[in-house]
Order: structure tokens, then C-alpha cells, then sequence
């Protein structure tokens, strides 16, 4: 039988979702703990792959058990022996067909920033000394919604085998007069993606890149043209859609 499992983490200790070798990482400390409480070997499959330092306030995994399980006495289970870090919503029987990453249709992520120093949002937002024009940011991000192929902000040596997404939300949000967010929504992403376009987003913010630039890296795909990667202690993982 499957199940899925939904839950949160903080990121800041872990080497990202995926099983590391010489890490610590949400998908083993996950697959550690259904193992001792079902006494048996539990491969887990995420929705997702984060890096080192995102968080996620919804994450979905699936796994496999002959057995029939208690839902709610395994979530129990699972939150009294987890780390603090690590939080189980819900786990629920699913049809057999149902995948985590696969049966997944569409995927949101948050990216935090302030521009004024602030000693509560330093570990879950990327602090900025600059002003930046987010209305031009919010027309250049409005042309990823015009493309398919994102080729530009995926990290490079990296073994995908495409770099299509379908993006069906970008734009930036202000919850204060120093404090923004980045929501942006598609059926997939590729490695460090996210990150990418916000730094090239901020390029456009502080002046340095025109939103016609900004045109030219999407269709260039080369991430030598994009903006740098952004620190990964303000991303999250917000919601999955199946």
C-alpha cells in the first residue's frame, strides 16, 4: 500500500532533502524514523529536491508498506521521535498510482528579502543594502510566464534531461515597507532555479539589467548571462498542488 506523508522543515542544519552521503539531510532523518516505527526498510520519495538551507511549509513524500497503518497514530509517532526541525502535518493511504514528484501539477516557492537590517528576519530572509525598482522587477518577472525553456537559471553540469517548465506565476508582494517576497509557480523546477531568478531579478531592481536584457538571458539559456544564485536561508517551499 502507499502513503503519503505531508510536512515541514526548517532547512538551516540540513544538506538539502536528498540523502547525502557525508550529510544530514530531511529525507533521511524521514526515512530513519519510519523504519524504527514500522520495523522494516522505508524508502522514501519526495515531491521535491530543496538544497542546503531551504525550508519548506509543505512538503509531500510517499512510501511504500504491506502493512496496514494506523494514519494518525504513525503522524504521532513520527513527530514525538523527528527532530525539532521536522514536522508531520498528515500521513494518508493513496491510490497505488500516486507518485509524490510525478503526480504533482504544480509547485510554489517564496523568496524573503528586507532592506533594512532586522535582528527577526536575518535567518529566513536575504537582507539587502540597495534600493531596488520591484515594479521593474515585476515586469520582468511577468515575461517568464512567456517562456517554456529555462535553461538560463538552472546550475550548470547538471544531469536533467530537460529544461522546460511551464510557469504560471511570478511577481513580487510587499508585507511592509521594508520586507517584499517572491511568489512563483510552475509544474517543475530545475536545480537552484528559484535562486537564479531571483538574482537576475535583482539585477533589474538595482538598474543593472534592463527588462529587455532580461528577455535576452531567458532566450540566451546560458546561466553565464543570469544573475547570481541567492542564498538559500530565504527560500521555502510553500504549497503542492496534486
Amino acid at each position: 500500500m502507499r502513503y503519503f506523508i505531508t510536512l515541514s522543515y526548517d532547512g538551516t542544519r540540513f544538506h538539502g532533502w536528498q540523502v547525502q552521503p557525508n550529510g544530514i539531510s530531511v529525507q533521511g532523518e524521514l526515512q530513519r524514523g519510519l523504519s524504527l516505527l514500522l520495523r522494516e526498510d522505508v524508502q522514501v520519495t519526495g515531491a521535491g529536491r530543496t538544497d542546503a538551507g531551504v525550508h519548506a511549509k509543505m512538503m509531500v513524500a510517499h512510501f511504500d508498506s504491506a502493512k496496514d497503518i494506523d494514519t494518525t497514530q504513525l503522524t504521532y509517532k513520527l513527530n514525538k521521535l523527528l527532530p525539532q526541525d521536522i514536522a508531520i502535518q498528515k500521513t494518508e493511504h493513496v491510490d497505488d498510482d500516486m507518485h509524490a514528484r510525478f503526480s504533482a501539477t504544480s509547485r510554489t516557492y517564496y523568496y524573503y528579502v528586507h532592506t533594512e537590517k532586522s535582528p527577526f528576519d536575518r535567518h529566513y530572509s536575504c537582507e539587502l543594502h540597495y534600493p531596488l525598482d520591484f515594479e521593474a522587477m515585476n515586469r520582468a518577472a511577468s515575461l517568464l510566464l512567456d517562456y517554456e525553456d529555462f535553461g538560463a537559471f538552472c546550475k550548470s553540469h547538471t544531469d536533467v534531461k530537460t529544461t522546460l517548465c511551464h510557469v504560471t506565476c511570478a511577481q513580487w508582494h510587499q508585507t511592509s515597507p521594508t520586507t517584499w517576497y517572491f511568489e512563483i509557480s510552475a509544474n517543475r523546477f530545475l536545480r537552484n532555479m528559484v535562486r537564479a531568478v531571483v538574482g537576475t531579478l535583482i539585477e533589474v531592481g538595482r538598474g543593472r539589467m534592463t527588462i529587455d536584457d532580461f528577455r535576452r538571458v531567458i532566450e540566451g539559456k546560458r546561466r553565464t548571462e543570469a544573475g547570481e544564485s541567492m542564498p538559500g536561508n530565504a527560500l521555502f517551499l510553500v504549497d503542492i498542488k496534486y
